[in-house]
């Protein structure tokens, strides 16, 4: 998507003004210093050419489980498969716009942009860009707008989240809150799993940067996937990557085994090969860390697994 070109010289895509770095160190895809040290400059900071360096969505910013958790939330969740799916489940949605002062470059963006982000989650969840259709779709309530420059780089885990997070959050477990920020540490998004809301209620939700929404200039990250990206998180999906080349892999038996995220849109990538990994790296699901314009479907396993998830951790609590 977009045009681009690709450097060597420390894995980098140049974008536009971005310049977009892989932040999957290993099988995990856990977010790991190694290739954000390959570029030479710290994240989200211009370099000397005046460019400004992200890695690919989260895409990064939301931890992966260890496997003791996995295995529990995967065992929770088989408890909860036989319970009755609903047709349609409408899910409130409240937007927090953190900015540092007036106009799009400081992080005000217009409502226009929030609409189709809306939309975007809508028609990836109903199935309407291409993949399994899922019972979930999304309802704007309300669009906050602050202005804190502290809260305008919040990153994952620090105090301006939790404060941010503390004075805005709305709803309870089956709200989703979606904050847009500048994001700071070079992320894209981060989001928390639905079984931790219980733990810490005021932390659930997902935070976006503001230019990865449809009409931001984080190309080829600005169709809105990293919210249905943090959205799949939200929901109880882990990376496509998630284990690597495992059996276990993801917890979802439709995703085919996947060595570690993809970068652009590498059609035809196979990085588990033999018998005991059939099928072609899921490049195209929404998550993966491929460009937004390659990512257009859930899995059906993905489905299953988001609706035992929301039965389990969100519904009425």
């Amino acid at each position: 998507m977009h045009s681009m070109k690709m450097l060597t010289a420390g894995a980098l895509l140049v974008v536009s003004a971005f310049v977009v770095t892989s932040c999957g160190g290993n099988n995990s895809g856990i977010g790991q210093d190694s290739d954000r040290a390959a570029t030479g400059v710290e994240l989200g900071a211009e370099n000397s050419s005046g460019v400004v360096v992200y890695p690919v969505h989260d895409r990064c910013g939301t931890p992966e489980p260890t496997a003791q958790e996995a295995e529990a939330v995967q065992q929770a969740l088989m408890g909860a498969a036989a319970q009755s799916r609903q047709s349609t489940i409408t899910i409130p949605v409240y937007v927090h716009v953190i900015r540092r002062g007036t106009g799009i470059s400081n992080g005000d963006i217009p409502d226009s942009w929030i609409n189709s982000q809306i939309s975007v989650l809508n028609n990836s969840f109903s199935g309407a860009t291409g993949g399994t259709a899922t019972p979930f779709r999304f309802q704007l309530i309300q669009i906050t707008r602050t202005t804190n420059s502290t809260w305008y780089t919040a990153g994952p885990g620090t105090t301006a989240q939790t404060q941010m997070k503390n004075t805005l959050r709305r709803g309870t477990a089956d709200d989703l809150n979606f904050y847009v920020n500048g994001v700071g540490g070079g992320l894209l998004g981060w989001a928390t799993f639905p079984w931790s809301y219980t733990g810490n209620p005021k932390d659930d939700g997902v935070v976006c940067l503001n230019q990865s929404l449809p009409g931001g200039s984080a190309s080829p990250f600005n169709l809105g996937d990293t919210g249905t990206h943090e959205v799949g998180h939200w929901m109880g999906l882990y990376h496509t990557f998630q284990g690597g080349c495992s059996t276990t892999n993801d917890g979802v038996s439709d995703t085919p085994a996947e060595r570690s995220p993809a970068s652009g849109c590498p059609t035809g990538r196979d990085s588990c090969t033999g018998a005991s990994f059939p099928g072609r790296d899921p490049i195209e699901n929404f998550m993966d860390y491929s460009n937004d314009s390659c990512m257009f479907r859930f899995t059906a396993g993905q489905n299953s697994r988001m609706q035992s998830a929301w039965n389990t951790y969100r519904a009425g609590r």
